[in-house]
């Protein structure tokens, strides 16, 4: 079942979203060459609490950290860590999340460490471009995978692959809520969208191929064939007219 929102309910998680927001700019200018990814959790730890939020991810299912930092051929879930340091040309994606006062939103971007290729550098620009190309379909009326559809369609033009193991998905009071929103799919299928609803749309495009695999860790996903990936996600809300961003 796909929630409805109430006005108040949005109206929280704007001041979420706010700082979820908030600490993906400031890490434009904060990730550099030779720190750690244990540095980069404690950046975004640091400012949800002193926001007086609570970081979601961390105790979520165990997971052990405030933020997700993945490098390179790390998908997604990459676990924080003072051993794990970041190098010139590195891509590194972070996923952060903020509740305030029960409500959750969620969202992630991709950045480059230093100067990076630029095969990795288009990586990161399709993959935001193919974010926005799904928003276009964020509207009352269209059908959820009109929003997957869209997404695939940019990422495949843009000669890269879309992930199937792992998906968008309904945010709330819950980090994941229904409906899962896969990036790819045929348009035209699954439920209309309504005003009130909030998604986390966020698309996760590989430089090679589709395939990934769960490190022994239970948590870090990464590229089978080793090859760069990366991600972009946004807490959405459906409104009347143009979709809202939360986290933007």
């Amino acid at each position: 079942m796909i929630i409805i929102k109430s006005e108040q309910e949005i109206d929280i998680m704007r001041e979420s979203g706010k700082v979820t927001g908030y600490i993906l700019r400031e890490l434009e200018n904060f990730i550099k060459p030779g720190m750690s990814t244990m540095d980069v959790n404690n950046f975004v730890e640091n400012i949800i609490l002193k926001n007086h939020m609570i970081p979601t991810f961390k105790g979520y299912c165990d997971y052990p950290a405030a933020a997700c930092v993945s490098v390179n051929d790390e998908v997604v879930h990459g676990i924080p860590s003072k051993k794990r340091i970041l190098q010139e040309g590195d891509i590194v994606s972070v996923d952060v999340g903020s509740t305030y006062k029960g409500y959750v939103s969620d969202a992630a971007r991709t950045y480059a460490v230093g100067n990076i290729s630029e095969e990795a550098a288009k990586l990161i620009r399709v993959t935001r471009e193919s974010f926005f190309e799904g928003l276009k379909f964020c509207k009352v009326g269209y059908r959820l995978s009109d929003i997957s559809h869209a997404i695939q369609m940019k990422a495949e033009e843009g000669g890269f692959s879309v992930i199937r193991d792992f998906v968008g998905h309904g945010v709330g009071r819950n980090m994941h809520e229904e409906p899962q929103i896969p990036n790819y799919g045929k348009p035209g299928r699954g439920p209309r969208l309504a005003s009130g609803m909030v998604f986390a749309i966020e698309p996760m495009i590989n430089q090679g191929d589709y395939e990934v695999e769960v490190l022994l860790d239970d948590w870090t996903v990464v590229t089978v064939d080793g090859k760069l990936s990366a991600h972009y996600e946004n807490t959405v809300v459906i409104t009347d007219g143009e979709p809202e961003l939360l986290t933007l």
